[in-house]
């Protein structure tokens, strides 16, 4: 019997609007490293990841390539869509001959900080269930307001964070995005990563949440840019490990 196969989407089909930059904001330098490769080099040097298949915004893809040339287990680059879905979607495109068994976990290449104990227990918790999330608790108060008023204060010892990676069983992600095709709204009205796809149109589904880590955060700030070169330096520092 074929083993079963796992493999990382790293999503990178952002832009640097919110950063100010021209170039998208994967292809931006922290530490000395690409903020792309770095969250490429994360998947590659975990051992329970198979491939890597990069997902990249429009026009840039042979900057891609050439962030992902060091890395033995990147099988493709291939050029993504104007929203989160749609680059999902293409992904899917390109494993679609690939065993519904299979795992695939989606990454966002803004979060360069992923560690391997997150990748080895998402990859884990594949082996039995559908769906897995990370995510980790919220140090905020979260409040529902309409209108300029509050209305709703969920208790935030329930409330969670979420990060990536998210990771499916290809057949449930698959099924997931088919009935959400059928969905005349869903375009308009589309959830905004791919457990809320699961969520929404397969809700039998459970989706397990695995702890995530306050370092890895989503690059989306000027701000976010200052946190990752301190991240960094500590890496760097004498004494720390590679």
């Amino acid at each position: 019997m074929r083993p079963m196969r796992t493999t990382a989407v790293v999503l990178a089909g952002g832009t640097g609007r919110r950063l100010g930059l021209e170039a998208p904001k994967q292809l931006a330098s922290v530490g000395g490293r690409s903020i792309l490769a770095r969250a490429i080099g994360a998947f590659d040097a975990a051992p329970q990841i198979d491939e890597i298949l990069v997902v990249m915004a429009p026009g840039h893809l042979a900057a891609a390539e050439l962030a992902a040339g060091p890395y033995a287990k990147v099988t493709a680059v291939i050029e993504g869509g104007a929203s989160r879905t749609d680059s999902t979607r293409r992904a899917l495109s390109a494993l679609e001959a690939r065993p519904d068994g299979e795992r695939v976990l989606f990454h966002d290449a803004a979060r360069p900080f992923v560690d391997g104990r997150i990748i080895a227990e998402c990859v884990a918790v594949l082996g039995d269930a559908e769906a897995v999330a990370v995510a980790v608790p919220s140090s905020d108060t979260v409040v529902v307001v309409e209108d300029g008023r509050i209305v709703e204060m969920p208790r935030r010892d329930s409330l969670r964070r979420f990060q990536t990676p998210q990771g499916f069983r290809l057949g449930t992600i698959r099924g997931a995005y088919e009935r959400a095709l059928a969905d005349p709204e869903f375009t308009r009205n589309a959830p905004t990563d791919d457990c809320g796809v699961v969520h929404r149109y397969l809700p039998g589904v459970p989706i397990v949440v695995v702890e995530g880590s306050e370092q890895n955060i989503k690059i989306t700030h000027p701000v976010d840019l200052i946190v990752a070169e301190q991240i960094t330096s500590r890496e760097n520092a004498p004494g720390s490990a590679d």
